[in-house]
Formats: C-alpha cells, sequence, structure tokens
C-alpha cells in the first residue's frame, strides 16, 4: 500500500471514529428520555426532579461548546477530543453507578463537558482532514450520524433500559468511548496550534458560558412552568441576565485584539444562514421529538422500545440519504436542497396536524413521520458543510461551535415554543367546551382544572384511568379532553411547521453555493 493510500485509509478510519465520538455525544442528549419512568422508581422521586437528569446535561453541554471550540483551534484539536472523551468516558461509568439522584445530576453535567467537545471538536477535525468533495462527502456522512444519533435516542435508550436497566444507557459509553479513543489517537494528525502567542480570552470565555447558561436555564424554568407569564422574575430573571451579559460579551470582544470569538463572521451572510437554519432544525424537528415521543408513549401507550421501533420510518433515512448527500451538495445547488428540505418539513407538520384527530392510529403517522425524515437526513449534511464553507482554518472550530450552540439553543427554545403553544390551545379548547349538564358549576370548573394542571398528555391517562371510571359523565370528560389533546398537537404542528418555512426562506435568501464565495 502507497503512502498515499493509507494516508487515504486512515482519513476514513479516523471519520468512522470521529462519527462514533459525534453519535456518542448527541445521542445523550436523547437516550435518558425514555429511561425516566425507571430512574423514578429506581430513585423514589419525582418525574419533576429526575427531569434534571436531562437538564442538567443539557445546560452544561451548551454552555461549554464554544469554550472548547477555541481551545481547541488555539492548542490542538486532537488534544481537546481525547481530553473530551476520557471525561465523557469516566463520567459515562460514574453515572451508571450513581448512588441518588443528586450524583446522577452532577455526574451528567460532568459528562456533557465531555459530549460538548466530543461534537463540535469532531466537527472541525473532519473539515481540517478532508478537503474539496472529499470534506463534503466526510461532512455528509458526519451530518447523517448526527442526524440517526437524535433521532434514535428512544429506541436505543429503551432497547438498553428494558433489557438490563437504566444505568446500561451509561455503561455503553465506556467500551465504545475507548474505542473511539484509540482510533483517534492512531489515525488522526494534531492541527495547528494557532494560540501560540496569544492570550486565552478568559473574560470572554466566562460572559459567552454565562450568558448561554442564563438563556437555557431561563427557558428551562419557562418549560418546568408553562402557564408563568415571560415576565415572571422566575424566567425574566434569567432571560434578562443572559440579555446583559450577551451584550457585554460583543463589548468586550470588539475591544480586543485576540478575542475568543471574531464577531466578523456574523458579517458574512452564508454563515447566518447557517446558523438560522440550524436554530430552526433544533427547534422545530429536533424538539418535536420530545413531543413525538410522549405522544406514542403516554397516548397510544407504547413501551419504550416499540416507541423507538415505530419511529423507524423516520430514522431510517438518515441511513438511506446520507452516503448521497454529499455527491448531491456538489452537483447541485445546496440552498436549493436546503431550503426545499425545509419545505419538506413543512409538508410533514402539515401532515401531523392533519392526522391529530380521536381516530388517530399508526398508520396515520407514517406519512409525516417519513416526510420529516427525508428532511433531516437532508439538512444536516448539507448544513455542516455549508456553515463551514470558506471558513479560515483557525476558526474552523468556532464556526463550527456556533452552528452547534444555535442548533442546542434551537432546540431549548422550541421544546419550550411548542409546548407553550400545545398547552395554550388545550386550555383554550378545555375552555370552550367542558361543559357537563346538570351539574353545579363549581364542581365542573373543579374537575376541569383537574384536567388544565395535568396538562395535555397526562389529562389522557387522568381521565382514562380507573379513579374516574364510575364518574356518571365519564364519556363527556374522554371525548372534551381528546379533543383538547389533538387541537394541543395540531397547533404545535402549525408552530414548527412556520419555524421550518421561516427556515426555508432565510437559507434560500443567505445561502451561497459552492466554497468560494467571499467572506
Amino acid at each position: 500500500m502507497s503512502d498515499t493510500q493509507e494516508h487515504g485509509s486512515k482519513r476514513w478510519i479516523a471519520l468512522i471514529a470521529l462519527s462514533l465520538g459525534v453519535f456518542m455525544a448527541l445521542l445523550d442528549v436523547s437516550i435518558v428520555n425514555v429511561a425516566l419512568p425507571t430512574m423514578v422508581k429506581s430513585f423514589n422521586t419525582t418525574f419533576s426532579n429526575v427531569q434534571w437528569v436531562i437538564s442538567s446535561y443539557t445546560i452544561s453541554y451548551a454552555v461549554v461548546i464554544l469554550v472548547l471550540s477555541k481551545l481547541a483551534d488555539m492548542y490542538g484539536r486532537k488534544k481537546l477530543f481525547l481530553a473530551s472523551m476520557v471525561i465523557f468516558v469516566i463520567a459515562s461509568a460514574a453515572n451508571g453507578l450513581a448512588p441518588n439522584l443528586l450524583a446522577l445530576d452532577i455526574g451528567r453535567a460532568v459528562q456533557a463537558i465531555g459530549g460538548g467537545g466530543l461534537m463540535t471538536v469532531a466537527m472541525a477535525l473532519v473539515a481540517s482532514i478532508f478537503q474539496g468533495k472529499e470534506r463534503g462527502l466526510a461532512m455528509g456522512i458526519m451530518g447523517s450520524v448526527m442526524g440517526l444519533s437524535t433521532v434514535s435516542g428512544p429506541l436505543i435508550g429503551g432497547a438498553l433500559s428494558e433489557a438490563f436497566g437504566w444505568p446500561a444507557i451509561f455503561y455503553v459509553n465506556v467500551p465504545l468511548g475507548i474505542f473511539a479513543a484509540v482510533l483517534v489517537w492512531l489515525t488522526v494528525k494534531e492541527t495547528p496550534s494557532y494560540g501560540q502567542g496569544q492570550k486565552i480570552d478568559i473574560l470572554g470565555m466566562v460572559l459567552s458560558a454565562v450568558a448561554i447558561f442564563s438563556a437555557v436555564y431561563g427557558l428551562i424554568q419557562k418549560e418546568d412552568n408553562p402557564h408563568l407569564a415571560w415576565t415572571d422574575p422566575k424566567i425574566a430573571l434569567w432571560l434578562g441576565l443572559a440579555a446583559i451579559f450577551l451584550v457585554v460579551f460583543i463589548f468586550v470582544e470588539l475591544k480586543l485584539k485576540h478575542p475568543m470569538m471574531n464577531l466578523k463572521l456574523f458579517k458574512n451572510k452564508n454563515f447566518v444562514g447557517a446558523v438560522v437554519v440550524a436554530f430552526a432544525l433544533g427547534s422545530a424537528i429536533y424538539a418535536m421529538n420530545v413531543f413525538l415521543t410522549s405522544l406514542m408513549q403516554n397516548y397510544m401507550g407504547y413501551s419504550a422500545f416499540n416507541t423507538g421501533l415505530r419511529q423507524i420510518p423516520m430514522t431510517i433515512w438518515t441511513l438511506i440519504l446520507g452516503p448521497v448527500t454529499g455527491y448531491l451538495g456538489s452537483h447541485f445547488s445546496v440552498k436549493k436542497l436546503i431550503s426545499g428540505s425545509l419545505l419538506i418539513a413543512g409538508l410533514g407538520y402539515w401532515a401531523f396536524a392533519s392526522a391529530m384527530t380521536s381516530s388517530l392510529s399508526y398508520v396515520d403517522l407514517l406519512l409525516p413521520l417519513t416526510l420529516l425524515g427525508i428532511a433531516n437526513a437532508l439538512i444536516n449534511p448539507l448544513l455542516n458543510n455549508a456553515g463551514l464553507a470558506g471558513a479560515k482554518p483557525e476558526e474552523i472550530g468556532m464556526t463550527s461551535g456556533l452552528i452547534n450552540v444555535f442548533r442546542q439553543l434551537g432546540i431549548s427554545f422550541g421544546v419550550v415554543i411548542l409546548g407553550l403553544t400545545q398547552t395554550n390551545q388545550y386550555d383554550s379548547y378545555l375552555n370552550g367546551h367542558f361543559a357537563l349538564h346538570g351539574m353545579g358549576a363549581n364542581v365542573v370548573a373543579s374537575i376541569k382544572h383537574v384536567f388544565v394542571e395535568a396538562g395535555p398528555f397526562a389529562s389522557h391517562s387522568v381521565a382514562f384511568s380507573n379513579s374516574f371510571a364510575h364518574f356518571p359523565m365519564i364519556g363527556q370528560v374522554q371525548h372534551v379532553v381528546e379533543g383538547a389533546f389533538f387541537a394541543g398537537m395540531s397547533g404545535l404542528s402549525f408552530t414548527a411547521m412556520a419555524i421550518v418555512l421561516v427556515g426555508a426562506v432565510v437559507s434560500f435568501v443567505l445561502l451561497h453555493d459552492g466554497e468560494s464565495a467571499k467572506k
């Protein structure tokens, strides 16, 4: 084998290892969802408390991405990837052994530091290793892995937690992480250290981390308390702090000779288009996975594993289309492909909303699942390559980091906005239709209050529970609750459709085709 062939084969082996790291990091954002009910029993606590197993990872993951991206650009991306993998693997093992919920929450926050590094540094390394059309193919494969990891969490998490218990979803990271680290160590050449002679912009790193933390935490507070107004101090304080620290961050970065972030990136229309698409992808398609999983488990009654199986019509497209996205991106207009894919997603949400009736069956979900799966499978690979097009070598890490941050912020924003739309539509329907003739107004108001507090998904379980079975007007109650539930699901579907349609317009206007466009 010639040196050139060996170098070529090493690149593709490196891509496998880096893709595995990305798969693990993103999978751990969603894999825990289906294991939460098991954790509630294991730790003898409430569902609300256990949700911090997800929130602690989400917050920490979003906070560290930009900081680690900059450090990788400055001191070597291979070093940062391997260090991130060590943190991820050790924290995963500790999470599986967690004796209580507090230990698990802390472990998840530490694990997310490793996961954030794996995610953003892997993208930067792929962009450094591959050039030209090969980069398009490699980024297409990486994007397909990202899409697959995000939507396959219910299937993998359900299978592991049902077969071996919830610790298995963490233990599986240990052998996979060691394997990926060894491959990266053997096949990846270290990138130049672009930070020689520069001071670390510690103030910029702290300000960016605090701003992102405040924004994500404020959105989580709104998610946990949907009936609180945005002006409530519990929410407004955090979002206000995020805005303040963002303004200070921008002011500081503009004054520094070697800032953490080159704000001139945002003068590049292509880059702005990429982060808008990333935000739309997170806030519509990925955030929707939360509600789709809840629909299948809490309303349709599928187990965690069966929920994952029934989402295969959506997840399978990343495997089918992943290998060809690089070819499509190099032979056709990238911006047209991305905007067109977002339009396909819009059709998927319209089909999803149309399926939300009292006669809902799994067959009704096949079309929207397929359309959303195709859209996700095309957008992710193309977005990564488009976003990094023309990026300077020393800024590849930061560029990929910003795309990842906007994707993650999009998920946090989307879960809140889609959830609020669902809750508002649900409440509105209950208020307009909840009338039990022959019963006193106070009694009716009390019963309605029970279902308002329960929320869209839990209300179905309450209405069809044994405690309500002998209620004289249970049929009327169940009919209204079902109508309210489907009104809420239709509402969030149309909101998601609006997000991707805006993303389609923005991507068509701002994205360019080819790597030669000027910044």
